[in-house]
């Protein structure tokens, strides 16, 4: 399995080598002033159940109603399509979130503030995603709700299932989950409201980027 992955970079570095970026000429500066602010990406993180997509949901509505260009990655969306091809193992899980990151990437670089809700259970992971992202333009948010809560919640049965060895590989209950150490915003679930969390990241998110007609 080892070769195989070095054989694999191997080809992607060869084709990287001859492969050019083709730059537009409409800037990214140029799509934000169009848009009427800055694009962003704004990535939810935390256990299953902790409340990553409904909270995704209600943001964005919140940044419609400002007349923000937004669209959401979700974790369950994205392995229908982008990374239908990848498990649960640990290289896949990572590789699921570098194609994410790019993606976002590609968001933010068009302007839009991308909403991107993933469990992303490993901060090298994440720490990828950051890197990938535009400078200055990531903004991690920790929605952190203890175990038990999820287990609670557990508004897909997916913590039953890992429980009964159903599903493996199982962020919490038998793979690891690594809490973020310096989130620009960490949401406790357990006690914060859907709306207080909606407006602690809106409140947040105009101090890191004002609208883009306020940066000339």
């Amino acid at each position: 399995m080892h070769h195989l992955r070095e054989t694999s970079a191997r080809k992607t570095q060869n084709k990287t080598r001859h492969n050019y970026w083709s730059r537009s000429k409409i800037t990214t500066r140029q799509r934000e002033a169009l848009n009427r602010h800055p694009g962003s990406i704004i990535w939810l993180t935390g256990l299953s159940g902790a409340g990553k997509s409904t909270i995704a949901v209600k943001l964005e509505q919140a940044l419609y109603r400002l007349r923000r260009h937004t669209y959401i990655l979700d974790g369950d969306n994205i392995r229908h399509g982008l990374c239908s091809d990848l498990g649960f193992s640990h290289d896949d899980r990572t590789e699921n979130i570098r194609r994410i990151g790019e993606a976002a990437r590609l968001f933010a670089d068009a302007g839009i503030i991308c909403i991107a809700a993933f469990i992303s259970p490993y901060r090298a992971d994440r720490d990828l995603a950051r890197r990938i992202a535009p400078q200055g333009k990531f903004l991690e948010v920790y929605v952190n709700a203890s175990l038990e809560i999820c287990e609670q919640r557990d508004p897909k049965g997916l913590y039953a299932r890992a429980r009964s060895g159903e599903l493996k590989n199982f962020t919490g209950v038998s793979a690891p989950y690594e809490p973020p150490l310096k989130p620009e915003i960490e949401l406790d679930t357990n006690e914060l409201s859907v709306t207080e969390c909606v407006g602690i990241i809106l409140k947040r998110l105009d101090k890191l980027l004002p609208p883009a007609n306020k940066r000339r």
